[in-house]
């Protein structure tokens, strides 16, 4: 296993090597040299998903919009930098300088109407820290009727720059209120794009430039709900962990003592519960190869799921390290479909499956498949709305190579090391040749009840912590605490076991020996 570590190693660098580079890549300047702006997207404050191109919008742009080439990750993000006409130079300070002089036609006035009626934000990136901005705001004040609202479009941004020494380490950006564009009625305006630089100095040092991002959600408000949700998960295994020591012991026991009190009256007595189908529950069950794959893809998407928290602990994924996260994803994925090809073909043969590559083409796809079909609909949409999260067709390319290329030799490799790793399915009792007939169940014993009574448990154990995962997805939140997230991560993996080994039992005691897919 020891390629698995260099395998992680390199990832790590990889990941690592995914942030945007500035010019001087030290990020150290001299007094007066340029140091990179970039212009990144615009869209709905209320819908952070929901990002559009920079200069989508009317702005001032240069005659040629000179897009930054980006990384795999930055582009799955969603990112599309390009360069932006407000020139920051290093420790050279500006008041209200025009950038650009425009006169607005009809229809640029609608579009930024309509950008400020939906409370467009903008978004750049400074030497590779994140600025933010709205576009305008909406005057309702005294005003009962929305048409008499007034419609104002900034055109004045101050940006506030600190350095240390020779280095920048923070920015902040702050539109003028005072200076303000009509927008209200449907006629031509003419607007000077202006802005102000200013630099103070701050002690704070390079390497902790990026915490000021994560500060939000190391707020002791915000630790005390992270704990609070490590605590409630803590009670839910506790809680789990002596049902089953009462309960499931004490039933266990009770059979134990009653099949072994009397040898000679053992054999007269009748066989009940999960002793009668003992020659039943090893029976292998329908749609063995369709178990298989999915007992692969999942053990693969185990394995992702703590290779990811490997890097998350190390340090990889710190705010804004745009695209760390979505790289990591697609290489871990394809490093490791040789783990869901050995799993699932190993599994399959054990259960007397013929057919290992029909199995290993499934294993492949089942995953895969429902994420093509649901990207192929998201990327149409996205299309046609000319949204970024529209993949280039280069990029798509680059995944389909990699998928070609890297997961699925290592899926055939996989599936080659699990047919001939001769495992036998070592099954305690002997089965039996006809199965027997499963007795009417209540109704909370069928399959959806059991489903839902079996995810409600694992769900209360990480509901709170779900909040905050789901907040910075499609939310404008910073999830940075990686340590309690694998904390309650591994909490929901024994809780999950937990409610599975008990649900397990009490199935066998109503003597259906039907559980190989519960």
């Amino acid at each position: 296993m020891d390629w698995w570590f260099v395998a992680v190693a390199l990832l790590t660098i990889m990941c690592s090597a995914t942030q945007v580079r500035p010019d001087a890549s030290d990020h150290k300047y001299n007094i007066g040299d340029a140091v990179p702006l970039y212009a990144n997207k615009v869209g709905p404050f209320h819908n952070p998903s929901e990002t559009y191109r920079y200069f989508d919008l009317p702005f001032c742009s240069p005659g040629v919009v000179k897009d930054k080439s980006e990384a795999l990750g930055e582009v799955l993000n969603g990112d599309r930098l390009v360069t932006a006409l407000y020139k920051l130079e290093f420790l050279v300070e500006k008041d209200s300088e025009i950038v650009c002089k425009k006169k607005l036609t009809k229809e640029d006035v609608v579009q930024f109407r309509n950008a400020v009626i939906k409370d467009y934000y903008f978004q750049m990136y400074y030497d590779d820290l994140p600025i933010w901005g709205f576009i305008g705001k909406v005057d309702k004040e005294g005003k009962a009727d929305p048409s008499d609202y007034k419609y104002y479009l900034f055109n004045h941004i101050h940006f506030e720059v600190f350095y240390n020494v020779d280095r920048v380490i923070e920015i902040n950006a702050k539109t003028d209120p005072n200076a303000l564009v009509d927008l209200t009625e449907d006629k031509e305006v003419n607007i000077d794009f202006m802005y102000t630089v200013k630099w103070k100095e701050t002690r704070i040092p390079f390497e902790k430039r990026m915490e000021k991002y994560s500060h939000s959600s190391s707020l002791p408000f915000h630790l005390e709900i992270h704990w609070f949700s490590i605590i409630n998960s803590c009670v839910t295994v506790l809680l789990l962990t002596g049902f089953l020591a009462t309960i499931l012991m004490r039933v266990l026991k009770n059979d134990f003592v009653k099949y072994t009190h009397d040898d000679e009256t053992a054999d007269d007595q009748e066989e009940t519960g999960w002793k009668y189908i003992h020659g039943d529950v090893f029976r292998f069950p329908k749609y063995k190869s369709l178990l298989a794959a999915a007992v692969g893809s999942g053990t693969q998407l185990f394995a992702l799921t703590i290779f990811i928290f490997i890097l998350a602990l190390v340090g990889v994924f710190y705010p804004y390290n745009r695209g760390a996260l979505f790289t990591a994803l697609v290489v871990i994925y394809a490093l490791t479909s040789g783990i869901a090809g050995y799993t699932a073909t190993s599994f399959y043969c054990q259960l007397e499956g013929t057919n290992w590559v029909r199995n290993l083409l499934l294993t492949g796809s089942l995953f895969c498949g429902p994420l093509f079909l649901t990207f192929c609909f998201l990327n149409t949409v996205a299309i046609a709305y000319r949204a970024t999260a529209a993949l280039p067709f280069g990029t798509i390319v680059v995944i389909f190579l990699i998928w070609t290329l890297v997961t699925s030799p290592l899926l055939v490799l996989g599936g080659i090391a699990g047919k001939n790793s001769k495992s036998e399915f070592q099954a305690p009792v002997r089965t039996a040749k006809f199965p027997r007939e499963i007795p009417p169940l209540p109704w909370y014993r069928g399959a959806l009840p059991q489903m839902a009574m079996a995810g409600f448990l694992p769900f209360s154990a990480i509901y709170i912590e779900l909040y905050y995962i789901f907040a910075s997805v499609w939310g404008h939140k910073i999830y940075t605490i990686y340590s309690i997230l694998f904390i309650v991560f591994i909490i929901l993996v024994i809780v999950t076991a937990f409610i599975t080994v008990a649900l397990t039992y009490f199935q066998l005691a109503a003597e259906d020996h039907k559980w190989w897919w519960r």
